[in-house]
């Protein structure tokens, strides 16, 4: 049987690497399957490193579902998917040249993208055209 160990104030079943009963899942096999957790007890799984040392508190534990007690995902708003978009519009999109590349720009080291920061070219497939300018936006 498992042992337990204690998150918080909830108790937790433990499981040594490859002891794991049958019917269980990492959050990455649920959504494969088009489940999700739904709120349950999660169930640890003791890494492979911790396997030779049971005595040592695993500092890498995978967290397991039960698959019978998953729900299906639920499906995605437009609401959440205009979200989704603008959130990733932020990461990809270059503040100096306003250029939407396919892939995050290094905003944090450099503040925009290669080109505007050093002058290297971009590639125009990598990138979609800025938006038109809006003029000076008022109303008169």
């Amino acid at each position: 049987m498992a042992d337990r160990i204690v998150d918080g104030n909830r108790l937790l079943e433990e499981y040594d690497w490859r002891t794991a009963p049958e019917g269980l899942a990492t959050r990455r096999q649920l959504r494969a399957q088009g489940l999700r957790p739904a709120g349950q007890t999660p169930i640890v799984l003791r890494c492979r490193k911790c396997r030779n040392y049971p005595e040592r508190v695993c500092t890498r534990p995978t967290f397991l579902y039960r698959i019978d007690l998953a729900k299906p995902v639920r499906p995605m708003t437009l609401a959440m998917e205009r979200g989704l978009d603008r959130a990733m519009e932020a990461r990809q999109r270059c503040p100096k040249c306003c250029r939407r590349y396919h892939h995050d720009i290094p905003l944090r080291r450099f503040g925009s993208c290669q080109e505007c920061h050093d002058g290297t070219p971009a590639d125009p497939s990598t990138y979609l055209a800025p938006p038109p300018s809006r003029g000076h936006g008022l109303a008169a």
